[in-house]
């Protein structure tokens, strides 16, 4: 009897150990990702680029939401003989814009007076520097419609451009190029053919000097007459 007691107790004791040595299980931890919130993106508010390629299917519609959002009109000219001041005019808004646009990409900084004819006119905008030359290329390719029926007269001091009208008018036509009247007596026989789009207000004394200088025979100054900046005035 004493032995079936004995027995039974080291059962017992053998099922205690087992259940005292069993691991415990644990409670596997659980990482939460927190998702972030996804931006959509109103059309509305996507810019187009601020500086497209400019072609003739393009430019006119470019420059006429520009000129609504740039309503400058004044620029100033700097080169070694002095400033020339510009006010361009509100009613030849294309070459108004196209002007303004050009000099806030500082596309003249660099150019030169490269045609220049004394007691006629002095011409800007192009030069022989081929850093300027692909930043023409950058800009795009594309011309201006006329704009001469204005009642604009090629009085001395008058900026004007060349007409998209004339033959090869890419050669010998170009929205990057200007010239100002200096004769004094006007050049009014340009009148009909080239689109005036501003007046000199100040430093007519910077374009005489600028018209005196001599010149090979094809009418570039001998000595290179740069434009050093083109910039926005009040």
């Amino acid at each position: 009897m004493i032995r079936i007691l004995m027995l039974v107790a080291f059962i017992f004791f053998l099922g205690c150990e087992d259940k005292q040595s069993k691991p415990k299980e644990t409670t596997p931890k659980t990482t939460k990702t927190v998702k972030k919130p996804t931006k959509v993106l109103d059309s509305s508010k996507i810019k187009t680029p601020e500086f497209p390629f400019l072609t003739d299917e393009n430019a006119m519609e470019f420059f006429l939401e520009y000129e609504k959002n740039n309503p400058e009109n004044k620029v100033r000219i700097t080169t070694k003989f002095g400033s020339i001041d510009i006010l361009l005019y509100d009613k030849i808004k294309f070459h108004r814009a196209n002007f303004v646009y050009l000099t806030k990409r500082g596309y003249f900084d660099g150019t030169q007076f490269y045609r220049v004819i004394d007691n006629f006119i002095i011409q800007a905008g192009n030069t022989d520097d081929p850093k300027i030359k692909r930043k023409r290329g950058d800009i795009g390719r594309y011309l201006l419609p006329p704009d001469t029926k204005r009642g604009f007269k090629h009085h001395r001091g008058i900026v004007s451009m060349p007409s998209s009208e004339i033959e090869d008018a890419y050669k010998l036509a170009s929205p990057f190029e200007f010239f100002i009247v200096q004769n004094k007596d006007g050049a009014y026989h340009l009148d009909g053919d080239y689109t005036i789009f501003g007046e000199v207000i100040s430093g007519m004394d910077v374009v005489d000097e600028i018209a005196a200088q001599k010149t090979d025979d094809g009418d570039w100054p001998l000595r290179n007459v740069y434009i050093k900046k083109v910039e926005i005035i009040e």
